[in-house]
């Protein structure tokens, strides 16, 4: 059922304008009687029943509330070293479909991307955009965060996560030995193309990530994050 989600807890009717009521008229081509779900971002889901829809506004009633089923109990945070063009908008996609919690764009020494505060201003609205229509085709219970872009000591000195993992082409252990199935949250961190400097890599580590392998093969910037999140998520129970 297409999900769609709004800012408040509602009541018995709400009542859609803007770029939603246009998206269900005119992208999805909803008429009166069809059913919807909307979530109010908090994790719970209502579904509702179109009562009218004109040009400009969409009417729905609320006809039953229930939480949401398909967020993890593993919360994962991804640390992604901004990459080259626009591989990051395919990242937050990936990840926001794959269940992270969190995306958060680093800027590392091998970084070509540097985008300057208004420029970065922009292209935070569109990835919280592709964050928010990954949330409603993918059918999470939240919108994930897209961070504003951080050096990687900011990163690091704002992660809590319980378990810090840093990925590297030099090697490291397998996942399976650092995610034990109760893992609750995780934070990866992932390096851009050209990988982290070695001296990068033990920083992460002084704060506490244990160095990790994807395997024998190289992978690209954007699949890494891809991988990473589907053996967690798996490693966890969250793909059952």
């Amino acid at each position: 059922m297409q999900k769609l989600f709004i800012d408040f807890a509602p009541g018995g009717e709400i009542i859609l304008d803007g770029e939603q009521a246009r998206h269900i008229a005119k992208s999805l081509r909803m008429k009166t009687g069809d059913m919807l779900t909307v979530c109010d971002g908090g994790g719970n889901d209502y579904g509702c029943i179109i009562k009218s829809v004109d040009r400009e506004t969409v009417t729905l009633e609320v006809c039953y509330k229930q939480a949401g089923e398909s967020e993890p109990d593993c919360a994962v945070t991804v640390y992604q070293a901004v990459p080259k063009g626009s591989k990051l908008e395919e990242v937050i996609q990936k990840c926001v479909e794959l269940g992270a919690v969190k995306i958060v764009p680093v800027l590392t020494a091998r970084c070509i991307s540097r985008p300057d505060e208004k420029s970065a201003k922009k292209k935070n609205e569109r990835y919280s955009k592709i964050a928010l229509e990954a949330a409603q085709q993918s059918g999470r219970g939240i919108v994930p965060e897209v961070s504003p872009m951080v050096t990687l000591k900011e990163a690091l000195k704002n992660d809590e996560a319980q378990t810090k993992i840093v990925f590297y082409e030099g090697g490291g252990e397998p996942l399976k030995s650092i995610i034990a199935p109760d893992t609750k949250s995780v934070s990866v961190y992932i390096g851009p193309e050209g990988g982290f400097e070695a001296q990068e890599v033990e920083l992460i580590k002084q704060y506490g990530a244990s160095q990790a392998t994807l395997g024998k093969r190289i992978l690209r910037t954007q699949t890494a994050p891809i991988a990473a999140l589907s053996a967690i998520m798996l490693l966890t129970g969250n793909l059952e």
